[in-house]
């Protein structure tokens, strides 16, 4: 499985992003979707993962209202809708592929990572 993130860029604080996610390759093994964040001097953190073939979500709490998480299967996409963005969401946002049913905030539950894309959110 491949996964090819874009979307990110500059916005302000109070601005919106989307961020996207395409796999391709062996689709058919994904399970679930993830989005995980690093910001600089910090380690990586969970953001969202989505179900591939449902309609369940798991959101880190602080985010949880703010960031949307969504799919579309005949795309193999995954999204990240970022609303009212803060200097603190300035990262580094990777998408996740895996292959277990159970949605899972941890890294290691993931066998499959894109590449990253810059989010910087200025005041």
């Amino acid at each position: 499985v491949q996964l090819q993130a874009s979307g990110g860029g500059l916005v302000q604080a109070g601005g919106s992003l989307r961020l996207s996610c395409a796999a391709s390759g062996r689709t058919f093994s994904i399970s679930q979707m993830a989005w995980f964040r690093q910001a600089p001097g910090k380690e990586r953190e969970f953001v969202a993962t989505i179900s591939w073939g449902g309609s369940n979500a798991l959101y880190e709490d602080s985010m949880k209202g703010r960031f949307i998480i969504s799919r579309d299967n005949v795309k193999n996409t995954v999204y990240l809708q970022m609303n009212s963005l803060e200097p603190e969401d300035t990262a580094v946002y990777y998408c996740a592929a895996g292959t277990q049913m159970i949605l899972a905030r941890t890294q290691a539950r993931y066998e499959y990572w894109g590449q990253g894309t810059q989010v910087t959110v200025s005041s």
